[in-house]
């Protein structure tokens, strides 16, 4: 009977009495291999990534803020070398002096725009998404003024309110009095606009909650047909709390907005006639009083304005997750 060799390498082998098998032999470079997983170059490369626009974002963004803070507190004109440190007196000058409490008033024009557009822009936004003729149309229509360059948009509405202008025109054909200075008087003046603003900006909001909305699942709507809703209660149950996230920021980017309005009222009336704002009033203390330290000061301030505006929304409004199934 012939006996069998067994020819297996000894390294394949069982270990007798443990059932496992034995060590694998190390290579020469030791006893692990370094992975790329671990080395420090794969650590690295998200931050070399990074670096470019965080360079950038520090350049042009931190460095320009953290000056501004500085000059706040100094006198500087904007040419001279010289700053002279003036403590808070700048801050004290924006909350004392009535021009600066008066741009707050011509805001609330704007804020109430805002709360009109937002308004105006929820109601397209939801009838569009629901299947209509020319709806395409109709999204292009309420976009396009968003398109347009803000400084052109001044010119033409500018023409738009003159005396015997195109409203004034237009008016006539009713038979309406037309003998009135719309960019005469202060409130006549924020409110006209104030509407400008709202034919701009509509179509922003407008996309914002179009895209919201279209990204509820269809069957939510199918199932909510079948059951008998309405549109109405499609809207209250389905479409509200879906968009919920996207209104809360467009609450936020209202009110920062009616801080922060420059061109309009700026090419339009130059902030004569009560329209000035807080944006202009700066500029204007800036570039045409060399007051740059009060101007620095009035930026500041506009800055924790928002900020702390938009702390307390999200405290009052904090963003949880729907679940609409």
């Amino acid at each position: 009977m012939t006996e069998t060799t067994d020819t297996a390498h000894p390294a394949s082998r069982v270990t007798a009495g443990t059932g496992r098998e034995p060590a694998r032999r190390h290579g020469p470079r030791g006893p692990a291999e370094r992975s790329w997983r671990s080395s420090p170059l794969r650590r690295c490369t998200p931050w070399l990534f990074l670096a470019v626009p965080l360079a950038l974002l520090i350049t042009f963004t931190y460095v320009p803020v953290a000056n501004m803070v500085y000059y706040s507190f100094t006198d500087w004109d904007g040419i001279s070398p010289d700053r002279n440190f003036t403590g808070i007196d700048n801050y004290t000058q924006i909350f004392t002096r009535p021009e600066f409490l008066r741009v707050f008033l011509v805001s609330g024009y704007y804020l109430a725009a805002s709360v009109v557009q937002i308004v105006l822009a929820l109601y397209f936004a939801t009838v569009l998404s629901f299947n209509l003729r020319f709806r395409n149309l109709f999204k292009g229509i309420l976009f396009f003024p968003y398109l347009v360059n803000g400084v052109a948009i001044g010119f033409v509405f500018l023409y738009f309110f003159q005396d015997g202008g195109t409203l004034d025109s237009v008016l006539s054909w009713f038979g309406a009095d037309t003998d009135h200075a719309w960019l005469g008087d202060p409130a006549s003046a924020n409110t006209s606009l104030a509407g400008v603003s709202v034919w701009r900006f509509t179509g922003l909001n407008f996309v914002l909650f179009l895209g919201a909305i279209q990204s509820v699942p269809g069957e939510l709507y199918e199932a909510a047909e079948l059951d008998g809703a309405t549109r109405w209660q499609q809207f209250r149950h389905i479409i509200a709390p879906s968009i919920k996230p996207v209104l809360s920021l467009s609450v936020i980017l209202a009110i920062s907005g009616s801080l922060a309005v420059f061109e309009i009222p700026y090419i339009m009336t130059g902030g004569a006639t009560g329209t000035s704002t807080f944006v202009i009033q700066t500029v204007k203390l800036a570039f045409q009083f060399n007051k740059t330290g009060l101007a620095s000061a009035a930026a500041v301030v506009l800055l924790l304005i928002i900020l702390v505006i938009t702390w307390i929304q999200r405290r009052l409004v904090p963003d949880e997750k729907v679940d609409l199934v």
